[in-house]
């Protein structure tokens, strides 16, 4: 198959213009050809990342951005009343986007305290929960991107207050049949998405005999690449109100310093099941940007964990460039947090992190991963056990 380098934009991966390729290659190994060849390496100028200090972005439509965190409820979906339950968590994601807009029900939705926010940012799964589901169960749970209904929901929130809302999910694209990608999605003040940034990777080898299904971009790396090009690996959203990315990728410090290479100016980090304070504060010091540290509040009723679901007094955080704390949770119990983020002065002052390419190269490019890439692309695990077992396999055990 010819090779394609192309910039993901928001036809290519949401609305099929890929699902020909990607057809052709699930007929290819269904009939026992072999998977795709390696993605060729990027050529010069593919990816867009800093060039002596300067990176790309849009012209801002303000000076200053008002910036909300909801530390919310990991509350997930039961597989055995679905509807019910969704429609319980996403009435209580929007009644919680209601009040980060100080504009409550019991107000008649209008803004009687506190300013309009810009940018909400939501943690992993603020809808879905988190359980240990089958690849089945996970596709009834997914959301369908672009304009699935859980979406628009949360897209017709977006345009009412005319802001952009950062979360996480569970998704599914047709042109990835019975993948479910782990995805952080941002919605514009239009109610339309922007952006959906799929997760980089998974941690491996650490949850004992099991390892998580969800897709990322690292478990089908080659396919990922011929189809959407490498800029897409670590993509950055460049908006109107700032060059935003997210992540749900925990303990990855090399990770966050590329994007802020890239251009970020504000990183969402959003890992579901751990206090992301700490990190949050290191990596905005360390990359000199903008972080939100968005997760879980304490969560009694998640079916099959402890109340506490992972949650530290650590809490929710927005940082800035300097590791400044400019907000925190408190507590831990369901929060939101705001800060005020000056961001044209930030742009035009900013240095971005400067980093020794010559004197680190050799040890990446000499340095060989136990894990390697594509172990989605040679099989597809239906549970976490079997996901478990080809970690182990891939770490050279039984």
């Amino acid at each position: 198959m010819p090779k394609k380098h192309t910039t993901l934009d928001r036809r290519s991966l949401l609305t099929g213009a890929a699902a020909a390729s990607v057809a052709a290659l699930a007929a290819g190994e269904a009939a026992g050809q072999a998977a795709p060849k390696p993605a060729a390496a990027p050529r010069e100028g593919e990816v867009k990342v800093a060039q002596r200090g300067k990176y790309e972005s849009v012209p801002l439509k303000q000076d200053f951005i008002n910036v909300a965190a909801i530390q919310s409820q990991l509350l997930s979906v039961d597989v055995r009343d679905k509807a019910r339950t969704l429609k319980r968590n996403l009435d209580r994601v929007v009644r919680l986007i209601d009040l980060a807009q100080n504009s409550p029900e019991e107000w008649g939705y209008e803004r009687r305290w506190g300013s309009k926010v810009d940018l909400i940012c939501m943690h992993e799964f603020p809808v879905q929960g988190f359980q240990p589901w089958t690849r089945k169960e996970l596709n009834q749970i997914a959301f369908e991107l672009p304009d699935g209904p859980e979406v628009a929901v949360i897209g017709e929130r977006a345009k009412r207050y005319e802001c952009y809302i950062a979360f996480g999910c569970y998704a599914k694209l047709k042109e990835w049949p019975d993948h479910v990608i782990n995805m952080s999605v941002l919605l514009g003040p239009d109610g339309k998405l922007v952006d959906a940034q799929w997760k980089a990777r998974n941690i491996l080898g650490l949850f004992g005999d099991q390892a998580l299904i969800g897709t990322t971009v690292y478990d089908v790396l080659d396919r990922y690449v011929e189809m959407y090009g490498w800029d897409r690996t670590l993509p950055v959203a460049r908006t109107p109100i700032g060059n935003i990315s997210m992540t749900a990728v925990g303990a990855e410090p090399m990770l966050y310093t590329c994007l802020g290479l890239k251009g970020a100016e504000i990183l969402v980090m959003s890992v579901t099941g751990g206090s992301n304070a700490e990190s949050a504060i290191a990596t905005a010091r360390a990359n000199k940007l903008y972080t939100v540290g968005v997760g879980n509040s304490v969560s009694p009723d998640n079916i099959g964990f402890t109340e506490a679901s992972g949650t530290e007094d650590g809490g929710t955080v927005i940082v800035d460039p300097r590791g400044t704390t400019l907000a925190k949770t408190d507590n831990h119990h369901e929060d939101i947090i705001n800060a005020r983020i000056p961001i044209a002065d930030f742009r035009k002052t900013r240095r971005v992190q400067e980093l020794p390419k010559a004197l680190l190269l050799p040890v990446l490019q000499a340095y060989e991963p136990v894990f390697q890439p594509n172990a989605f692309l040679e099989k597809l695990p239906a549970t976490y056990k079997e996901s478990g077992d080809l970690v182990r396999k891939r770490m050279g055990m039984k």
